[in-house]
């Protein structure tokens, strides 16, 4: 596939996926008891189906994981959440580096594109699970800037699972957000998931600042 092509491709896929994430209605509590009533004992098995696909696009995670407390209870909840977050997350890299990867390669002589490719490809586990944790980066595009950087799968999946633990079990056991009632006590949680992340990103930048030269001692001068 040429690179025209992938950029073409690229944009269609992109469209798409932004015209999901505005164009699909998100259901109420009521809606959704309903839909597992009429999917009966695969009620796990199409929620996990359904978040892993729908995820890959940017629609917030955070419906599919209050979803999954209030249709199969808090630690199959937890559980399907966990999995199909790293399923999507995994789907979404693949599909960026796919389709991306070269695109970006060819500007990596930029400083900025450069920069950026550094500290996500260098700071590992640690760089992903910290940005994971804050809740105002949205999961899809992140997933879609990894996958068109230098990051390596392993470290980039585990710091998506280790990163999205806090906010899973959260919003699972906490969340209300279809209702529109968001309790404080999730907010609180968004707060101290932000710091965490802030304070991981903190300890990333240092490790990779270069350290300052010792200066070598001057050599002694003949005694007299």
């Amino acid at each position: 596939m040429s690179g025209r092509t992938k950029l073409i491709v690229a944009l269609a896929v992109v469209a798409l996926f932004v015209a999901a994430a505005v164009l699909l209605p998100i259901p109420g509590p009521a809606e959704l008891r309903a839909w597992a009533a009429a999917t009966g004992p695969a009620t796990p098995l199409v929620l996990f189906v359904a978040y892993s696909l729908l995820t890959v696009a940017p629609i917030p995670r955070t419906v599919f994981n209050l979803a999954a407390g209030l249709l199969v209870g808090t630690t199959a909840g937890i559980t399907i959440g966990l999995a199909a977050t790293t399923v999507a997350a995994g789907l979404s890299f693949g599909l960026a580096r796919l389709l991306g990867r070269d695109l970006v390669t060819r500007h990596l002589h930029r400083a900025a594109v450069r920069t950026v490719n550094d500290r996500l490809s260098d700071g590992g586990v640690l760089a992903i699970t910290s940005l994971r944790l804050i809740p105002v980066v949205p999961f899809a595009p992140f997933s879609y800037l990894c996958g068109v950087s230098s990051v390596r799968p392993v470290p980039y999946l585990a710091g998506t699972l280790l990163g999205s633990v806090p906010g899973t079990v959260a919003v699972v056991v906490l969340g209300d957000a279809l209702t529109g009632d968001t309790p404080p006590a999730l907010l609180a949680c968004y707060g101290a998931f932000a710091l965490a992340g802030a304070i991981g990103l903190v300890k990333v930048f240092r490790k990779r600042a270069p350290a300052a030269p010792v200066p070598e001692p001057e050599p002694a001068g003949p005694a007299g």
